[in-house]
């Protein structure tokens, strides 16, 4: 079969779905990934896949009519000439103008990967109620054809009925996210050293930045010799982004440490102990929070939708209330005092990495459920998990978290 998959960012290709892409490879089908920018390195590692690689221009954020038309255009003239058996999106704009055009250029198979509702779905969208309503209604009409609608937390598909975006019908399954390497991301043990605390994300208001920035000067007074890291890019473009300005802020008036946006996430996941995303913008579920789990760290994270489903308050981690810098610095405070249950939640972490969210258990349960695995692929118990083990492997693991 041929397969065209729709991104919005060409770096997310290889860094979030290299290996579902590879694992379509693998099962004999031709792929076709697009992307609306020309990244070379992205290009030469999906040539060495045997992917082709395609650009069709989009406004990443913004709500721009005559541009968003523009992209619904290319990509039908995109998929007429491409003629794809089946197409997969991810992200919102894909997703919406992808099924747009499916629909005009007669796609049969189209399968979204839902990986969270966004901006426009959280708190900081409060107010924006028509632009929400408009979006909805895209939505919608992006997923009407959809075969089916993944999506990566407990609670998006009730927020999707209720938005009407979808209906009680609607062909939506839960999975696992889009899952962790473990063979890049490997479990080590916490340095002998004092406590680091590392946030890796997008510098935006509704990360929680600012929340982290407060929180680390309160633990900072009681425990001195306590380290904070911050890994992420500014967002000026971005309705809730930090600029240069806000990022200078940051290394004058608080503890922490400001790296730039970095591909080596595993060193320095390897050299903390404890991850912390205090995130209120509408998560999906944090690809970040699965790197963490998977090198064995211990993770504080907001009581929100996504960040919720992967951390058991108590077990490994705490989920503290969104938007408090005290809540944040409470919990914290706990692990810098307690190096045994960092180490504690930290096992409990990576066993979780192992046997819900590892990529390979993620990559057969979407490829058997949008019937792309290879023929030949029977259930071995030995060395593969099937479909329903995979399911209910999920089921059991998340009641008992």
């Amino acid at each position: 079969m041929k397969i065209v998959v729709l991104s919005s960012l060409a770096f997310s290709l290889i860094n979030f779905r290299g290996q579902l892409l590879a694992e379509m490879r693998r099962a004999g089908h031709q792929v076709v990934a697009v992307a609306p920018d020309d990244d070379p390195r992205v290009r030469e590692k999906l040539g060495e896949m045997g992917i082709d690689f395609k650009i069709v221009p989009m406004a990443r954020t913004g709500t721009n009519p005559i541009a968003d038309l523009q992209t619904i255009s290319a990509y039908v003239s995109l998929l007429k000439r491409e003629e794809p058996d089946v197409v997969v999106a991810y992200t919102q704009k894909p997703i919406i103008y992808g099924g747009i055009a499916g629909r005009i250029a007669g796609i049969k198979r189209y399968y979204a990967l839902m990986s969270g509702l966004g901006y426009l779905f959280s708190e900081a969208a409060e107010g924006r109620n028509l632009l929400k309503k408009v979006f909805c209604r895209l939505y919608r009409s992006g997923l009407a054809n959809a075969q089916r609608i993944f999506v990566f937390n407990s609670d998006d598909k009730q927020d999707m009925l209720d938005a009407g975006i979808i209906d009680g019908d609607a062909p939506v399954l839960q999975v696992p996210g889009s899952g962790v390497d473990l063979e890049r991301f490997v479990t080590s043990s916490a340095p002998d050293s004092p406590i680091r605390f590392l946030m890796i994300g997008r510098l935006m208001r509704d990360k929680g930045i600012w929340e982290y920035a407060e929180a680390a000067k309160t633990v900072n007074e009681r425990f001195p010799e306590a380290r904070f890291s911050l890994i992420g890019r500014p967002e000026p473009a971005n309705p809730t982004g930090l600029n240069e300005a806000d990022v200078e802020r940051l290394k004058q008036d608080y503890p922490i440490e400001v790296i730039p946006e970095t591909n080596d996430v595993p060193s320095f996941l390897a050299e903390s102990h404890v991850f912390v995303l205090p995130t209120y913008y509408r998560e999906g579920l944090p690809r970040t929070i699965l790197e963490a789990l998977a090198v064995g760290r211990a993770v504080i994270t907001t009581d929100m939708p996504g960040c919720r489903d992967a951390v058991s308050d108590g077990e490994n981690g705490f989920l503290v209330e969104p938007r408090s810098a005290s809540s944040l610095a409470d919990a914290m405070a706990k692990l810098a005092a307690d190096k045994n249950l960092v180490k504690k939640m930290g096992a409990h972490s990576r066993h979780l990495a192992e046997t819900v969210y590892d990529v390979r258990l993620v990559n057969k349960l979407l490829m058997d459920e949008m019937s792309l695995s290879r023929p030949a692929d029977a259930p071995d118990t030995s060395t593969r998990v099937s479909r329903q083990a995979t399911k209910r492997r999920f089921r059991s693991e998340r009641s008992a978290v």
